[in-house]
C-alpha cells in the first residue's frame, strides 16, 4: 500500500505541476481550475489514498462500478461527479451518492434524475453534455453524439429543463474533446466553442458557470480555453487494464 500511496503522490504532483503551468500561461490563478480524478476501473483503496493525499473530487462513468465504491468510501470527504452515459434505470442508485451529475443529454433524464432527487431529499448538480461532434442543429434533436451528448442547438432547451426540475441544480457545461467531425484533433477549438456556449448561457443561467473539459492527455488546451474542471484518469492512477 505503500508503494501505491508512493505512486498516486508522484503521479497527483506531477498532473499539479501541469495544471499549474497551464493556468500561468493563460493568465488565470491556480484556483480557478478543479482537479477532479476519474477513478473509474480502480478500487476504493485508491480513492482512500487519493483522499489521504488532498483530492476532493473524484468522477465514475459506471453506476455498477460507483454505487458500492461510494458506500466503502461514505466516510470521506469527497464530491462525487458522474461522468458517463446514463440510463434513466440507474437514476435511482445515481442520485444516491452523486453529487454532480455531468452527463445530462435528454429531458427523460432530467425527469428520472428530478425524480428521484426529490424522492431523495437530496439536491444534484447537472451538467450538460454538449456533442462537439454533432452538427449545429436546432432545439429539440436531442441525444447526438457518438460519446452523447445534445448538440449545441439544444443546449438552452436542455438547460431549461434543469433549471425547472424540482430537486436539481443547473451547474454548466461539460464536453469531450470529439473523435470525428469539424473539431476532432482540434481539442483548443472544441473547448474553446464550449466556452462560448458558456457565455451564452450564463446570460440567461449566470450560476451555471460550471465548465467541464479536459481529460489527462488534453487539460493544457481546456485550462488556456477557460475550463474550471478538468477530468483526469490515466495521469493519475496509471493506464487502466484492458477491460474484457
Amino acid at each position: 500500500m505503500t508503494e501505491r500511496r508512493d505512486e498516486l503522490a508522484g503521479n497527483l504532483a506531477k498532473v499539479e505541476e501541469r495544471i499549474a503551468a497551464a493556468c500561468a500561461a493563460a493568465g488565470r490563478r491556480r484556483e480557478e481550475v478543479t482537479l477532479i480524478v476519474v477513478t473509474k476501473t480502480y478500487p476504493a483503496d485508491d480513492v482512500r489514498i487519493l483522499s489521504e493525499l488532498g483530492v476532493r473530487h473524484v468522477a465514475e462513468n459506471r453506476d455498477q462500478d460507483a454505487a458500492p465504491k461510494a458506500a466503502a468510501c461514505s466516510d470521506l470527504p469527497l464530491s462525487w461527479h458522474f461522468v458517463g452515459q446514463l440510463q434513466t434505470n440507474k437514476a435511482r442508485s445515481v442520485v444516491g451518492y452523486a453529487d454532480v451529475v455531468q452527463s445530462v443529454d435528454r429531458v427523460k433524464l432530467v425527469t428520472a434524475l428530478s425524480k428521484e432527487a426529490v424522492r431523495a431529499g437530496r439536491e444534484v448538480g447537472c451538467l450538460i453534455q454538449v456533442a462537439l461532434d454533432a452538427p449545429e442543429r436546432p432545439a429539440g434533436s436531442g441525444g447526438v453524439g457518438e460519446r452523447g451528448g445534445v448538440s449545441p442547438g439544444s443546449v438552452e432547451e436542455l438547460a431549461a429543463a434543469v433549471a425547472a426540475a424540482e430537486g436539481l441544480r443547473l451547474d454548466g457545461l461539460m464536453t469531450v474533446a470529439p473523435l470525428t467531425g469539424e473539431y476532432a484533433g482540434r481539442q483548443r477549438a472544441a473547448f474553446q466553442r464550449l466556452m462560448d456556449l458558456s457565455t451564452d448561457l450564463r446570460r440567461t443561467h449566470p450560476a451555471a458557470n460550471m465548465v467541464s473539459a479536459g481529460m489527462s492527455a488534453d487539460l493544457e488546451e481546456a485550462v488556456a480555453a477557460g475550463a474550471t474542471h478538468v477530468r483526469v484518469g490515466t495521469a493519475v492512477l496509471g493506464v487502466r487494464a484492458r477491460l474484457g
